[in-house]
């Protein structure tokens, strides 16, 4: 690396990034699921993301037409790239082949961040969707992307599927090491691109990741079952199940983080060191998917916790039976229910058992540092899905974005075909935004409920949850029937097949979102002031003469009344 200028652009030489933002993505694959189906999910949390449904209309363009590239979290334009002759409609994280692409940010090590890279992490999503058909086609596309134009993002690992197949692509940068052309007079990054590895998960198993890179070692290039970057067109090749950037273990050698052989390489040991936070902020909710489906997993409860590093989990695990839409669904409004990490049963959940802690999840008192759990279901949601992909229906009805705003356990699941010609307007980009209130955006009408029910989080919790289990139970019912007709519909004509789903969709979509309006108002009626209004087969009780009946008084918990007690001393003692 002789006359190079190196440019670290963070401080520290070896400091490891921890995301302010945090998602978590749970893979399924069609052996695993229970209606052969594969499935992914991803909650996009962040405190300062807007719950919105992105789309993008099929189109043609002509040569020399360029693509303007703007960072998905931050609106920073960061330069243009040739844009292709043709790209595919996308809703959502899926497109029309019914590819479906999710992400979690693992940061990793700082010096590794390119800041002259043109694509970031979510760019990268959203133009691979509009340009792949497969998971395999979506990594081919990905890495050739960040390659050709620079990688601007930190470490990340992102979940693809298709109907036949999951794949976990991890990367991060390669640094930011400029050379200065004295010819040309301009300057370079030397390192453009980034290192990476895809794994394709096993049939019949299943997989997650949270904000933790999760690949360890790999199988180096044997020519059949892994390949490298150099060798990608032989991606598309059925037995390949591995493909690693050429330089993934040279670049660590170039900056001094590993010196070992290729085949002793760990990524995640490499570039996303495993520490408490990674264990107990991120791969926790890895585990917490994992133990409910293989009870063999409940011996990493420790790992999930911080306390022992040592025995980390495998990247895929064989589930005790097959997992069904419903309980990967459930699983996303996970809060370590049932578990040491429960956030309902300490004192931090409060009388009324929220399982919701306000940020900093890290905080200190009398000089001891401390922390809050953080669970799979978290407040700061801005849009969440489950992608079903289906290999049993012909292609334009293969796809199912399952799509929701706002807190995963306080929000309802609505299906929408990755064909869909048009999206609900309550779901669209525009209908409001994070500081713009609009009383017709799914966004806010979800965080309204929501935000009431941290209030009184066991008794109004309940109300949400029978809801939103009628409307998805409904909902899959639903798409049966959608399913039969339209595959009736596309025998004579696909576009009639597309517009018949494309309004199931909105129409359903916006059927949502007025139900939960509903919901919204009669949570309200129910439980304001602290009062339980009394019912009786759904109706508000009223006395003969049509007043309201006396409401019920809850009475704090007794643990509550016990600790106000001992606060309190003889101040509150009655005489």
């Amino acid at each position: 690396m002789k006359n190079i200028l190196l440019i670290f652009m963070l401080s520290a030489f070896i400091c490891t990034v921890r995301p302010s933002s945090a998602c978590t993505n749970f893979l399924v694959t069609k052996g695993a699921s229970s209606n052969g189906s594969t499935f992914i999910t991803y909650a996009a949390d962040s405190h300062t993301l807007y719950g919105e449904l992105y789309f993008w209309q099929s189109a043609t363009y002509p040569d020399g037409t360029m693509l303007q590239v703007y960072e998905w979290d931050s609106g920073k334009y960061l330069g243009e790239i040739p844009q292709v002759s043709k790209t595919y409609r996308v809703v959502g994280n899926m497109n029309e082949y019914s590819l479906a692409i999710g992400e979690t940010t693992f940061g990793g090590v700082g010096q590794l961040v390119d800041t002259t890279g043109i694509v970031d992490y979510g760019s990268l999503i959203y133009i691979t969707l509009q340009r792949a058909k497969t998971a395999r086609e979506a990594i081919k596309v990905m890495t050739e992307l960040v390659e050709q134009y620079g990688y601007h993002s930190s470490g990340e690992s992102f979940s693809i599927s298709d109907p036949n197949e999951v794949w976990v692509l991890e990367m991060v940068g390669k640094g930011t090491v400029l050379k200065h052309d004295k010819k040309t007079k301009l300057t370079e990054n030397v390192n453009k691109g980034a290192v990476w590895v895809a794994i394709r998960i096993p049939d019949g198993y299943v997989s997650a990741h949270a904000n933790q890179a999760r690949i360890q070692t790999f199988t180096w290039s044997n020519g059949k079952t892994s390949i490298s970057s150099k060798e990608i067109d032989k991606i598309f090749e059925p037995d390949v199940e591995v493909v690693y950037a050429h330089d993934v273990a040279q670049i660590a050698r170039d900056f001094g983080l590993y010196k070992g052989e290729d085949k002793d390489f760990s990524f995640s040991d490499t570039y996303n060191p495993v520490d408490f936070g990674g264990a107990r902020f991120c791969d926790s909710r890895v585990w917490s998917f994992f133990k409910s489906v293989n009870k063999d997993m409940w011996e990493y409860q420790d790992y999930a916790m911080g306390k022992n590093l040592t025995k980390r989990m495998p990247l895929y695990i064989k589930p005790d039976e097959k997992v069904s839409f419903e309980h990967t669904a459930a699983m996303m409004r996970d809060h370590f229910e049932g578990t040491e990490m429960d956030m309902t049963t300490d004192i931090g959940a409060g009388p009324f058992k929220i399982p919701y802690r306000w940020r900093p999840m890290s905080w200190e008192v009398d000089g001891e540092k401390f922390v809050h759990e953080r669970a799979v279901a978290t407040q700061q949601t801005g849009f969440w899905f489950v992608a079903e992909c289906r290999s049993s229906k012909p292609q334009p009805l293969a796809g199912i974005l399952w799509f929701a705003t706002d807190d995963a356990a306080t929000s309802c699941l609505t299906p929408i075909y990755s064909s869909s010609a048009r999206i609900p307007e309550e779901y669209a980009v525009g209908n409001g935004d994070l500081l713009t209130y609009s009383d017709n955006a799914a966004f806010w009408v979800f965080s309204r409920v929501a935000n009431f029910a941290y209030l009184r989080y066991n008794d109004i919790s309940k109300d949400i949850v029978e809801l939103q289990q009628e409307l998805e139970s409904k909902y899959v019912e639903m798409v049966g029937l959608i399913d039969e007709h339209a595959q009736k519909l596309y025998a004579e004509n696909e576009e009639k097949a597309i517009e018949f789903v494309t309004d199931f969709s909105v129409n359903t979509a916006s059927a949502t979102v007025k139900r939960w309006k509903e919901l919204d108002r009669y949570l309200l009626v129910k439980y304001i002031d602290g009062n339980i209004k009394k019912e009786d087969n759904g109706e508000f009780v009223r006395n003969p003469n049509g007043l309201p009946v006396h409401p019920e008084h809850p009475q704090l918990p007794e643990f509550w009344r016990r600790l106000i007690k001992n606060d309190a001393g003889e101040k509150l003692k009655e005489r």
